[in-house]
Protein backbone atom coordinates (compact mmCIF):
# COMPACT_ATOMS: atom_id res chain seq x y z
CA UNK A 1 0.00 0.00 0.00
CA UNK A 2 0.87 3.57 -0.51
CA UNK A 3 -0.03 6.75 -0.24
CA UNK A 4 0.76 10.47 -2.26
CA UNK A 5 0.77 13.49 -0.92
CA UNK A 6 1.57 16.96 -2.93
CA UNK A 7 2.97 19.68 -0.27
CA UNK A 8 4.04 23.32 -1.24
CA UNK A 9 7.80 22.37 -1.98
CA UNK A 10 7.76 18.55 -2.12
CA UNK A 11 5.84 15.36 -3.35
CA UNK A 12 5.54 13.03 -0.23
CA UNK A 13 5.26 9.14 -0.92
CA UNK A 14 5.04 6.48 1.72
CA UNK A 15 5.41 3.00 0.82
CA UNK A 16 4.12 0.42 3.49
CA UNK A 17 5.14 -3.16 3.80
CA UNK A 18 2.07 -5.49 3.77
CA UNK A 19 3.48 -8.51 3.04
CA UNK A 20 4.30 -11.43 5.51
CA UNK A 21 5.55 -11.29 8.82
CA UNK A 22 8.20 -9.85 9.48
CA UNK A 23 6.93 -6.37 8.06
CA UNK A 24 9.39 -3.70 7.38
CA UNK A 25 9.16 -0.09 8.28
CA UNK A 26 7.44 2.33 6.22
CA UNK A 27 9.41 4.36 3.58
CA UNK A 28 9.42 7.98 3.30
CA UNK A 29 9.99 9.32 -0.36
CA UNK A 30 10.22 12.88 -0.40
CA UNK A 31 10.55 14.20 -4.32
CA UNK A 32 11.93 17.89 -4.50
CA UNK A 33 12.97 19.88 -7.18
CA UNK A 34 16.86 19.99 -6.40
CA UNK A 35 16.94 15.93 -4.81
CA UNK A 36 14.77 13.11 -3.75
CA UNK A 37 15.24 11.64 0.14
CA UNK A 38 14.49 8.59 1.31
CA UNK A 39 13.37 7.95 5.25
CA UNK A 40 12.90 4.73 6.99
CA UNK A 41 13.10 4.23 10.46
CA UNK A 42 15.51 1.77 11.70
CA UNK A 43 14.20 0.21 15.25
CA UNK A 44 17.86 -0.95 15.66
CA UNK A 45 19.11 2.26 16.26
CA UNK A 46 15.74 4.20 16.95
CA UNK A 47 16.76 6.83 14.66
CA UNK A 48 15.63 7.75 11.18
CA UNK A 49 18.05 7.07 8.22
CA UNK A 50 18.06 9.26 5.26
CA UNK A 51 19.68 8.99 1.65
CA UNK A 52 19.12 11.62 -0.59
CA UNK A 53 19.79 11.00 -4.61
CA UNK A 54 20.26 13.70 -6.90
CA UNK A 55 17.74 14.11 -10.07
CA UNK A 56 20.13 12.11 -12.19
CA UNK A 57 20.54 9.53 -9.63
CA UNK A 58 16.78 8.62 -9.68
CA UNK A 59 16.91 8.61 -13.59
CA UNK A 60 19.34 5.82 -13.13
CA UNK A 61 17.57 3.76 -10.82
CA UNK A 62 14.24 4.15 -12.72
CA UNK A 63 16.27 2.82 -15.63
CA UNK A 64 18.05 -0.10 -13.98
CA UNK A 65 14.79 -1.86 -12.41
CA UNK A 66 14.08 -2.85 -16.05
CA UNK A 67 17.76 -3.81 -17.41
CA UNK A 68 19.49 -6.66 -17.27
CA UNK A 69 22.66 -7.07 -14.81
CA UNK A 70 26.09 -5.05 -16.28
CA UNK A 71 27.65 -1.19 -16.28
CA UNK A 72 25.58 1.20 -18.16
CA UNK A 73 25.84 5.20 -18.46
CA UNK A 74 23.04 7.20 -19.68
CA UNK A 75 23.93 10.12 -21.96
CA UNK A 76 21.75 12.90 -22.90
CA UNK A 77 21.43 13.92 -26.64
CA UNK A 78 21.22 17.57 -27.15
CA UNK A 79 17.78 18.83 -28.37
CA UNK A 80 16.80 19.69 -31.52
CA UNK A 81 16.29 23.82 -32.06
CA UNK A 82 13.32 24.94 -33.80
Amino acid sequence: MFSIEHEFDATVITLVDEGAAPLQEDVVINSFAECVTLEQFDPRTEQIQKITLSPEQVRDLAAALDLPEGVYQIHERPSQGA
